[in-house]
C-alpha cells in the first residue's frame, strides 16, 4: 500500500484532530516563545523554567498520548508547533512524509555528546532530521510484596489469576507487538494475515487488564490499584526508586526499544529559538537533570558520567539493549492497527458491564 493511503486515513481524523488542538496560539514576537508538542511527564518544569531564565524564551508544551495522536496534531496545523518529539517510527513517517525541516548542526555544538550508538539510526539514517532525547523500552513490572512469583513473559501476565490486577500502556502499536512478540511474528512484520492472527490473543488478554494508562501507568501501581504492570522502562524506574518492591523484567518473549527525538516541524515559526532549546536540553548538567526526573536510558555519554552508580544500576533505566529492534514505519498500518486495537478494546469493555449486570 502507497504512504497515501496513510495519509488518507489520517486525512479523515483531521476534523477530530483540530478539536484536539484547539488550543489557540498566541502570536508573540518572533524568538520570544516555543511552542512544544511532547508526551507528558517527560521534560521537566526546571528545565523549561531554566531556559527561560537564560535565553528569555519561553516554552509552551502540549502533551499528547500517542504518536498516532501526535501525527494527527500537526496535520491538523502545521505550523502550530516549533519542536516535535516523534518516537522513532513516527518520525520515519515525518521524514517520509516532508514534515521536518533539516535541522542544522553548526547550531547544535552539544550533539558531540550523544554516543555513537544513537546516531544515524535506521529511521534518520542520515541524521538529517532528529536527534535522540531518550531511548526506552516496554517490559514487566511486579509488585513483588503482592505477587510473590513474578511472571516473566506476557503470555503469563495475562492470566485469570491476575484478573483486574494488571495496568498497561494504551497503546495500539505497543500490545499488538507484544501478541506478535508471543506468536514469534517479527514485531515490525504486519500484514492482513499476521494481524488477524493477534487478534484472538489481543482479545483474551484485554479480559483481565484492570487500567489502561499511558500517561502514568505507575500510578496504578503505586496506589495498589494493579499489582503487575507492562509499562514504559521510565515508570518501571521510577517505581524501583521509590520502593525495590517493584521489580522489573525484559519479557522472555522478547523486547524492542523505542527511540524517543527532537525535531523542528517544516514550518516552525521560530527555527533559531528551536534549534537553541534542541541544544540547551543536550547540555550535559540538563540532560542529566532530565534524567532524574524522568529515568530512562540516556543517549548522552557525558550526562551520563554525572548520573549516581544508583542510577546507572537501575535496571529498568540502563537494560541489556542487546537484540531489541525498533518499530518502523509500515506503510498502511496505522490505521488498521488502531482499528484492530479500538474494536476489541471496546468489546472487551462491554463484556465487562455485562458480567456485572450493568
Amino acid at each position: 500500500m502507497k504512504r497515501i493511503s496513510c495519509i488518507a486515513i489520517f486525512g479523515a481524523l483531521i476534523a477530530i484532530a483540530v478539536g484536539l488542538a484547539s488550543c489557540s496560539r498566541t502570536s508573540p514576537e518572533p524568538d520570544t516563545q516555543l511552542n512544544l508538542i511532547v508526551w507528558s511527564e517527560y521534560i521537566p518544569q526546571k528545565v523549561l523554567d531554566n531556559f527561560y531564565k537564560e535565553t528569555g524564551i519561553r516554552v509552551n508544551c502540549e502533551t499528547c498520548a500517542s504518536g498516532e495522536e501526535m501525527l494527527i496534531k500537526m496535520w491538523a496545523d502545521d505550523t502550530k508547533y516549533d519542536i516535535a518529539q516523534p518516537t522513532d517510527y513516527i518520525a520515519e513517517i515525518m521524514v517520509k512524509n516532508n514534515m521536518l525541516f533539516p535541522l542544522d548542526y553548526t547550531k547544535l555544538p552539544n550533539f558531540t555528546f550523544i554516543l555513537p550508538d544513537f546516531k544515524h539510526l535506521p529511521f534518520d539514517s542520515d541524521q538529517k532530521y532528529t536527534v535522540p532525547f531518550m531511548i526506552g523500552s516496554v517490559g514487566i513490572v511486579v509488585n513483588t510484596e503482592k505477587i510473590k512469583h513474578p511472571p516473566r513473559g506476557y503470555r503469563n501476565v495475562f492470566q485469570p489469576k491476575y484478573r483486574d490486577r494488571i495496568v498497561v500502556v494504551d497503546d495500539a502499536r505497543e500490545m499488538v507487538s507484544w501478541a506478535m512478540e508471543s506468536l514469534r511474528i517479527p514485531i515490525n512484520d504486519i500484514n492482513e494475515a499476521n494481524l488477524e492472527k493477534t487478534r484472538p490473543v489481543i482479545a483474551e488478554w484485554m479480559k483481565y487488564i484492570k487500567v489502561y494508562d499511558s500517561d502514568s501507568p505507575k500510578d496504578a501501581l503505586l496506589n495498589g490499584e494493579a499489582d503487575i504492570g507492562i509499562v514504559w522502562s521510565g515508570e518501571a524506574a521510577l517505581l524501583w526508586l521509590q520502593d525495590k518492591k517493584f521489580q522489573y523484567f525484559r519479557p522472555s518473549e522478547g523486547a524492542h526499544l523505542f527511540v524517543d527525538t527532537l525535531a523542528v516541524p517544516l514550518k516552525s515559526r521560530n527555527i533559531e529559538a528551536a534549534h537553541m532549546f534542541i541544544d540547551y536540553v543536550m547540555r550535559p548538567d540538563v540532560s542529566r537533570d532530565i534524567s532524574k526526573a524522568y529515568p530512562y536510558t540516556n543517549p548522552n555519554g557525558a550526562a551520563r558520567k554525572l548520573l549516581t552508580q544508583k542510577q546507572l544500576d537501575n535496571a529498568a533505566s540502563y537494560p541489556n539493549l542487546i537484540g531489541m529492534t525498533m518499530f518502523r514505519d509500515v506503510p498502511g498500518s496505522v490505521g488498521v492497527i488502531d482499528k484492530l486495537y479500538t474494536d476489541l478494546k471496546a468489546a472487551a469493555g462491554r463484556e465487562k458491564r455485562r458480567a456485572a449486570g450493568n
